[in-house]
């Protein structure tokens, strides 16, 4: 699945338009609160503008309604930040395909940076128009895909636009490559035993993701509220806790069909007030006899010692979803044992966005793992075995 990349790909004097993941948090004053986001993109932006290149800008941010402007979901501050990250001018157009984006574009010098208005400020990017991606396609001599977290979409900038730059160079920044390289290359040769850890809180968004790794994984860890879902398929009493009632056939099938790959929790931290943790009362019960009353928030500590265990011996490491309520401590225990131990282990260990990147990033683990996925939803649609015309279109290496 290896792409060429912008890197191996000349840009001296053409224009590159590169799809980035600019959806940075904004507070009230539309100031950004965590530029993570652009900064990851740097290296891909420098590859540019450092060898002579022209490059263009496109993202989303947020979700504004029937493709209109929103003043809230404006690009504006993500350029203004990104130009004091580069230490330079960068341009910004106040649409996408309209008069001033093609001024600006047109205008563009070598190693010149313009970022274009939310791409989601036209309907034709969540529709996939052929028509709207015609014009961005338009602009530019090489497009390069750099925003993992849309790579399962079929957005106009993810797909229909590189299908109408067929002929030209259509290729990868550094952040898709990464990815590719962990996500995909790994788990389809993963060096073994290979462990995947669940948690999260419902059967139902995981249901294709155990599906396809109960036939490559040599075991999966179970945590967070859809172990009680388990925990009711196998007549375990679960109190209060958070169940999908209707997903119990489904949790007894999927472990009749797991050959003892699927492993669940032996005991579990329990409380009586998910909105007083620190101040109710907690318990730690066997594994299907939470009282009434109380509900599951966490992993006991013998699920957290068994679990660290099979961890230490594996030699791909694939987490996704935190093991119970990590924003409150003391039910932060179980994921930070098994954060812990995917940290202490020798393994190539791949955290799938979303909470569980966000857990490992506040425990401050993110530098002891081989890779913190930049996407939640993309990284689950890998793990499940989907594939993605946003990066089977692109150019082979």
């Amino acid at each position: 699945m290896a792409k060429k990349t912008i890197d191996q790909t000349e840009v001296q004097g053409k224009t590159v338009l590169m799809r980035v993941d600019f959806n940075v948090p904004l507070d009230e004053q539309n100031a950004i609160t965590d530029d993570r986001r652009i900064r990851m993109a740097l290296p891909s932006i420098r590859s540019v503008i450092d060898r002579g290149g022209k490059l263009i800008l496109m993202s989303h941010l947020g979700r504004p309604t029937g493709g209109e402007g929103d003043e809230k979901f404006s690009l504006s501050p993500a350029a203004t930040r990104l130009g004091e990250l580069l230490g330079s001018t960068v341009h910004f157009a106040s649409d996408t395909v309209g008069d001033d984006a093609k001024a600006k574009a047109a205008a563009l010098g070598a190693g010149e940076v313009l970022v274009l208005e939310n791409l989601r400020f036209n309907a034709g990017e969540k529709k996939g128009d052929a028509e709207f991606a015609g014009k961005l396609a338009a602009m530019a001599d090489v497009y390069c895909n750099d925003a993992f977290g849309t790579c399962h979409r079929k957005d106009a900038s993810m797909v229909a636009v590189p299908e109408a730059m067929a002929g030209k160079p259509r290729v990868v920044g550094h952040l898709v490559a990464k990815e590719i390289a962990y996500l995909s290359d790994a788990i389809s040769t993963p060096a073994r035993p290979f462990v995947a850890i669940l948690g999260g809180a419902k059967v139902s968004d995981k249901i294709n993701v155990i599906n396809n790794l109960l036939g490559i994984c040599d075991s999966i860890l179970i945590g967070g509220a859809m172990a009680y879902t388990f925990s009711l398929a196998q007549g375990g009493k679960v109190g209060n806790s958070l169940v999908e009632k209707d997903k119990v056939d489904l949790a007894k099938e999927l472990l009749a069909k797991s050959d003892g790959k699927l492993h669940l929790p032996s005991d579990t931290h329990c409380g009586d007030d998910f909105g007083n943790i620190a101040g109710c009362n907690k318990a730690v019960v066997k594994a299907g006899e939470i009282p009434d009353g109380m509900e599951g928030l966490d992993i006991g500590p013998e699920t957290a010692k068994t679990y660290s265990d099979i961890i230490k011996s594996a030699k791909t490491v694939v987490w996704n979803g935190p093991m119970g309520v990590f924003e409150k401590p003391p039910m932060d225990a179980g994921t930070k044992a098994v954060a812990q131990a995917v940290a202490d282990s020798d393994a190539t260990s791949i955290i799938g966005g979303g909470d569980s990147a966000a857990a490992v990033e506040q425990l401050g683990f993110a530098e002891q793992v081989s890779h913190v996925s930049t996407g939640g939803g993309a990284s689950l649609a890998m793990l499940e075995g989907q594939a993605f015309a946003a990066v089977d279109l692109l150019d082979e290496a």
